[in-house]
Formats: C-alpha cells, structure tokens, sequence
C-alpha cells in the first residue's frame, strides 16, 4: 500500500494483496477517494498490529502463569522417578517395568 509517483499524471495510491500464491497490484487513484483509502489502510494496519500485541501480552500472561505449574510437575516427576528406581522398576521403551527376580 504506497503512494507511486508517474511520469504523467503525478501521484497514485495502489495497494498490494496476494491472490492465489501471487502479489496482485490494485490501482485505487488519485485525489480524496485516494487520500481516503490510504487512511482506511492505515487505520486497519494499526488494528491489526493492535490485535497482534494484545494476543502476545495474553501469551505472555497465560506463559507466566503456567510457569509455577510446570515447575511442580517437573518436582514431582522427578520424585517419582527416583521411589520408582529405588522400588526396583526400570524404564523399558517408555514404560515402568518391575526388574525380574526381585
């Protein structure tokens, strides 16, 4: 979405979109309609880089919050391992496993 500047003719707006794996050039014009359409553009950039930074600070909360919680189930898989092992299991392909014999 930019301003181009012709030869004849002065100043153009044109906005750019992909459309079927390809980029496709679409004149809008020239004068208020043109000065118009830029501003539309530009607010909904600015939405949609809003909407992105509000779904990052919500990942960074939801990731801040589930920190904790991970933490404790790391604790508490590590103390399972080890009364497992001292119990006498073993990990076989994934699974606990009682050692024969004992």
């Amino acid at each position: 979405m930019s301003w181009e500047t012709r030869e004849r003719g002065g100043r153009y707006y044109t906005r750019s979109r992909r459309e079927g794996g390809r980029i496709v050039r679409e004149y809008i014009g020239r004068g208020e309609v043109a000065e118009l359409m830029a501003e539309l553009d530009q607010l909904d950039r600015e939405r949609r880089e809003s909407e992105r930074m509000e779904q990052q600070i919500a990942r960074s909360k939801a990731e801040a919050s589930e920190a904790p919680i991970k933490a404790l189930h790391d604790d508490v898989e590590l103390l399972a391992r080890g009364a497992l092992l001292a119990a006498g299991y073993h990990r076989h392909h994934g699974q606990w496993r009682r050692k024969r014999g004992q």
